[in-house]
């Protein structure tokens, strides 16, 4: 399986021509997530050719507009579209009643159910869990309560080494299951077949981790050690580092130090200021540090098709 990224707005909250606040798709071992929903997601999904009708979970990092505003025009169309499924809303606190209030002034009730689950814990917590991917929290510094986000597969069954299996003719399709749970096989003579030469290590379960609007916080690293794609804000350059703690926000160097630290496999920045007019300078600085970095783009796909799976810095 792949996980493929596709970024909708990644620019922070003043309004330019074609730039876009924050919003991603992200589809990992078949499950289709929405991350954060700035104003305009929905002319972004149609332009990038997201589909609507496969979206039932929704994470929002924050309540600041640059990354919610978006989120009722949404509710909204799916009503129009005459949805049924229930539709999943991951958010700070707040976030119910500020949605329902927007629903209900604008007169924009929806027939199908919307389920809210809000946070406030300040630890990593489980908050999506079913057989094939689990997604936790990231707690951010920022000025207000804030989370990241690290979605990762379930491990795989181990694979058959069908011709390692050909060598003993007692084994069975119906033993396949059992072998693939990783059980050892028993031959009629009491023998034991270790499962490790049985069967082959299925793929490593692949993660992504989004680090929303931040401070530089080292402490996030434990939580998304060796990720294999990490999206990081870098709002700032180096040049204006004293911004950072006033309006907690990380630099292009930061972002990358974070990689760095958590081993990811590589790294993708983004909402930029709009201060500066030359993105490639961010991706020059963070190089200086982590060498695997690449620029947030609107309607780009990253995917773990795309790069190597050995570290690059």
């Amino acid at each position: 399986m792949s996980l493929h990224l596709t970024i909708l707005g990644c620019h922070s909250a003043t309004p330019r021509v074609n730039a876009y606040p924050t919003a991603q798709y992200l589809e990992i071992n078949n499950r289709h997530f929405l991350i954060d929903c700035g104003e305009g997601t929905q002319r972004q999904m149609r332009k990038y050719k997201v589909g609507f009708s496969k979206i039932n979970h929704i994470f929002i990092s924050h309540l600041h507009g640059d990354h919610f505003f978006g989120l009722v025009g949404l509710i909204s169309t799916f009503g129009i579209l005459n949805r049924e499924r229930e539709l999943h809303i991951y958010g700070p606190k707040g976030i119910k009643e500020v949605t329902i209030l927007q629903l209900k002034v604008s007169k924009s009730w929806t027939k199908y159910p919307i389920i809210f689950h809000e946070l406030d814990s300040k630890e990593s917590e489980l908050i999506f869990e079913d057989d094939k991917i689990s997604v936790r929290t990231i707690p951010l510094d920022h000025r207000i309560y804030t989370n990241g986000f690290l979605f990762t597969e379930k491990p795989k069954p181990r694979k058959l080494h069908i011709e390692n299996i050909q060598q003993y003719n007692e084994i069975e399709t119906c033993d396949f299951h059992n072998i693939k749970a990783g059980k050892d096989f028993i031959l009629s003579t009491g023998e034991v077949v270790p499962n490790e030469e049985l069967t082959i290590d299925p793929p490593k379960p692949l993660s992504y981790a989004f680090c929303s609007d931040t401070a530089y916080k080292p402490g996030i690293v434990s939580i998304i050690k060796d990720v294999d794609l990490l999206y990081h804000e870098a709002t700032f350059l180096k040049d204006r580092e004293d911004l950072c703690e006033k309006t907690k926000h990380s630099t292009a160097e930061q972002a990358a130090s974070i990689a760095y630290q958590a081993n990811a496999k590589k790294l993708v920045i983004g909402h930029y200021s709009s201060r500066y007019n030359n993105l490639e300078d961010f991706k020059a600085e963070a190089q200086t540090i982590f060498k695997n970095v690449e620029l947030a783009e609107a309607g780009k796909l990253y995917s773990t098709d795309d790069f190597p799976i050995e570290i690059l810095n």
